[in-house]
């Protein structure tokens, strides 16, 4: 019923008023909205991580010229941009802006949501490379040698069959491992005979290839905290071959209560998997600096639990690894372990192409030894990102240390 009051048209207006004002608010909300996707639009989000780069490189003279922005605000911008666009947390865009300079930067992350190359390990305890490299070839595949500091490592460039369900495979031939993955056993360079410790062996690659490098003679224990790990480990070690491992489920912080006197021990210690994004993109939204702090809380007990186990009289020999590469996980673990243990960091001469580890990051310094330590880089080495430290012990003593000959 039509409203015939004295009041109706006062009432009338003041609806038409509401109704006018909801309909501007409605559309400053869809130019708010549209302003800000333009702004996220990533050709335009790109193009100002392109100016910022160039600004940063000419700022000397950009300020000559009577630029106002100082290098924080640049810095903030790019990280910024550089975190939508790759869709990594901040505060890991952060992280990696204090390892690298902001031009790299840019290149690490742009390699680290690329694909790695698919790898095989060939398995010389059951045949040649050349005979593995002449199967896949004739199942349909596309291969070539890895590097030239690799004597077992084909990369596959293409298939046509599944690379990791060929007879060849079942059959213990070859092994999928990423090419940084086999740079920790390159390092340890396990020895025919020795008696040797992985601390954190799941799911058995590493433990393998150190076993095909000792030729099947000596002892290998595969040790591993998780215990619904060990059916892979013990299934990859029975198909490839290996008759010296025994797979043990032990706490690594408290392996030496267990057992010791070890020539060689491989500690690939647990890590936020920062190198690695490329096979685990959940990585890039998931991980935080606290979760870097807590496990290098955990990585620090293990390392120390790794040289414990070793035996100083015998080769002494113990190689620290992860696939992070974050300074608070390796450089920073490394160090703690020179400050409590009597161990130097050596040189690692199957690895003469990566990276040296940092004497400085920010404020912080370490020894200058830890130049011997490698650091490989998706951008720089087409490979995973990853840490090795090759350490020998020197003797029990604690305090009497004898750093970096």
């Amino acid at each position: 019923m039509a409203d015939t009051s004295p009041e109706a048209p006062a009432r009338a207006l003041e609806r038409a008023g509401k109704l006018t004002k909801q309909r501007r608010d409605v559309e400053v909300d869809v130019e708010e909205l549209e302003q800000e996707d333009a702004r996220d639009d990533p050709q335009r989000v790109w193009a100002r991580v392109q100016t910022n780069l160039e600004e940063l490189t000419h700022l000397a003279q950009k300020r000559r010229e009577g630029a106002t922005r100082s290098r924080s605000v640049i810095i903030e911008e790019l990280a910024a941009d550089l975190s939508n666009y790759y869709e990594f947390l901040r505060e890991l865009v952060d992280l990696f802006l204090t390892i690298f300079s902001p031009h790299e930067c840019v290149e690490f992350l742009d390699a680290s949501v690329k694909p790695r190359p698919v790898v095989a390990r060939c398995n010389t305890l059951k045949a040649r490379r050349k005979d593995v490299a002449a199967a896949l070839v004739k199942r349909g595949c596309t291969v070539e040698p890895m590097a030239s500091w690799s004597k077992v490592g084909l990369k596959i460039n293409r298939s046509d069959v599944p690379v990791g369900a060929t007879p060849e495979y079942l059959a213990g031939w070859y092994m999928l491992q990423s090419a940084a993955s086999q740079c920790p056993v390159l390092a340890l360079d396990p020895k025919p005979g020795e008696r040797i410790l992985e601390l954190c062996a799941a799911p058995g690659g590493k433990s393998s290839y150190c076993a095909q490098l000792m030729k099947n003679q000596g002892v290998l224990i595969a040790n591993d905290l998780k215990k619904d790990r060990h059916k892979a480990t013990t299934a990859n070690l029975h198909r490839l071959g290996v008759k010296i491992a025994a797979v043990v489920c032990q706490d690594g912080r408290a392996f030496p209560g267990v057992m010791g006197g070890f020539d060689r021990v491989l500690l690939d210690a647990p890590c936020t998997g920062l190198g690695v994004c490329a096979r685990d993109p959940s990585i890039q939204g998931s991980r935080t600096v606290d979760d870097v702090k807590k496990i290098a809380h955990l990585q620090k007990e293990l390392l120390l639990a790794a040289i414990d186990s070793c035996d100083a009289k015998k080769a002494g020999i113990i190689v620290y690894s992860t696939c992070s590469v974050s300074v608070e996980e390796n450089e920073a673990v490394v160090q703690y372990a020179l400050e409590k243990r009597n161990i130097q960091i050596i040189q690692c001469e199957a690895l003469d192409f990566a990276r040296p580890g940092f004497l400085r990051c920010g404020s912080r310094r370490f020894h200058p030894s830890m130049a011997k330590a490698c650091r490989f880089y998706p951008h720089a080495h087409n490979m995973d990102g990853f840490f090795v430290a090759k350490l020998r012990k020197l003797g029990k003593k604690d305090n009497k240390r004898k750093l970096g000959k």
